[in-house]
C-alpha cells in the first residue's frame, strides 16, 4: 500500500521527523532550565531573567544562573526580577558581589515586584537599573537579629540549663538567660558594622554620597514612587517596562525573546520526578543576622 501512495508515506516520515524534533529540543530545554534552552537551539538572541522570589537563604542558584547567563553569547542583558522581604546577609553579598562582576559585562536591569526589600534591595541596588512599580514596597535598609528569653517559662515548668563555655561571651544571645549589657553592646556593635556594609553597598551600587544613604537607611520602608523620588530608584514600571528598557539599551526588539534560568538547583531527573510526585525538597531558614523586613502581615 505504501509503495502506491509515496506521497503520504513522504508526508508520514516529515511528520514523525517534525515530532521527534520539538521532542529533542523540548527534552534538552527540560534540561538546560526551559525557554533558555529552545531558544540556544534555534539560535536566538534574548535576555536572560534570573528571580529572586522568597526569602534568601542561599545564593548558589541565583549566582549559578547569572554566571550562565554572562557567559553566553545568546544573552545580550540580564534582568533580575526580585520578590522578596530579604533574607540572610551572607548569601544576599554573594549575590550582589556576583551582579558586580555580571554588569561589567552587559547590562542588568532590576525589576521590583510586590516586595523588595532590604536584603532584596541590597541585591537591587548593585544592578545597573532599577524599575519597580509605584506601590513596590522597597528599602528598608537596615539589619536585624532577634533573639528570645525564655528563662522565666523554664522556671515555671522546672527545668535548668546549664552552659559550660571557653569565655565569658560564648553564650551571648542564649534563650537560657537575660542578655547582659556587656552583651547587648557586643551584639550591637556586630549589627552596627553589617549595617554599615548595607550602606556602603548601596552607595556604591547607586552612585550615591555616603551620607545620604546612611539619612534613608533606618530601616524604613519606601513606595516604589517614594523611593524614585530620593534616588533610591531609577524609574516607575513593571516587568515589562523593564523588558523594553533593557532590550532597547541592547539593540534588541521591543519584544525581545526571555530566557528564563531555573529556579532550583536539582539534578534534570529529580525536577522531572516532582511532576509525578509530591515535593519534598524543602529549604529551612538559616539563622544569624538578616537583611529582612519582615512584619506580622506577611508569609
Amino acid at each position: 500500500m505504501a509503495s502506491r501512495h509515496p506521497v503520504l508515506k513522504g508526508v508520514a516520515i516529515f511528520c514523525v521527523t517534525i515530532v521527534l524534533f520539538f521532542f529533542a529540543v523540548f527534552f534538552y530545554a527540560y534540561l538546560t532550565g526551559g525557554e533558555k534552552g529552545v531558544l540556544t537551539v534555534l539560535g536566538g538572541e534574548g535576555i536572560g531573567v534570573v528571580e529572586v522570589d522568597g526569602a534568601i537563604e542561599d545564593s548558589k542558584v541565583v549566582i549559578d544562573n547569572l554566571k550562565r547567563f554572562g557567559d553566553s553569547d545568546d544573552v545580550k542583558g540580564v534582568i533580575v526580577r526580585i520578590d522578596s522581604p530579604g533574607g540572610g546577609v551572607v548569601p544576599t553579598q554573594e549575590i550582589y558581589a556576583e551582579i558586580e562582576r555580571l554588569k561589567k559585562k552587559k547590562p542588568v536591569v532590576a525589576s521590583l515586584g510586590s516586595v523588595a526589600a532590604s536584603g532584596g534591595y541590597y541585591i537591587a541596588s548593585a544592578c545597573t537599573q532599577i524599575v519597580a512599580s509605584p506601590g513596590t514596597l522597597t528599602g528598608s535598609i537596615g539589619v536585624i537579629m532577634e533573639l528570645g528569653n525564655i528563662e522565666e517559662l523554664m522556671k515555671k515548668i522546672g527545668v535548668k540549663g546549664y552552659a559550660i563555655k571557653s569565655g565569658p561571651h560564648k553564650d551571648i544571645g542564649s534563650p537560657l538567660q537575660p542578655l547582659s549589657p556587656e552583651g547587648r553592646a557586643i551584639l550591637q556593635s556586630v549589627v552596627d558594622s553589617v549595617h554599615a556594609q548595607f550602606v556602603q553597598a548601596v552607595a556604591k551600587g547607586r552612585n550615591l554620597p555616603e551620607a545620604k544613604v546612611r539619612a534613608l537607611a533606618d530601616g524604613r520602608i519606601y513606595s516604589g514612587e517614594q523611593a524614585k523620588s530620593i534616588g533610591l530608584v531609577d524609574s516607575l514600571g513593571g516587568m515589562e517596562d523593564a523588558i523594553q528598557l533593557l532590550a532597547k539599551r541592547v539593540g534588541l526588539p521591543e519584544k525581545p525573546p526571555l530566557f528564563y534560568a531555573p529556579k532550583d538547583d536539582r539534578a534534570w531527573w529529580q525536577r522531572l520526578l516532582s511532576h509525578f510526585g509530591a515535593e519534598w525538597w524543602a529549604r529551612r531558614p538559616n539563622g544569624g543576622l538578616r537583611y529582612e523586613w519582615s512584619p506580622a502581615f506577611l508569609s
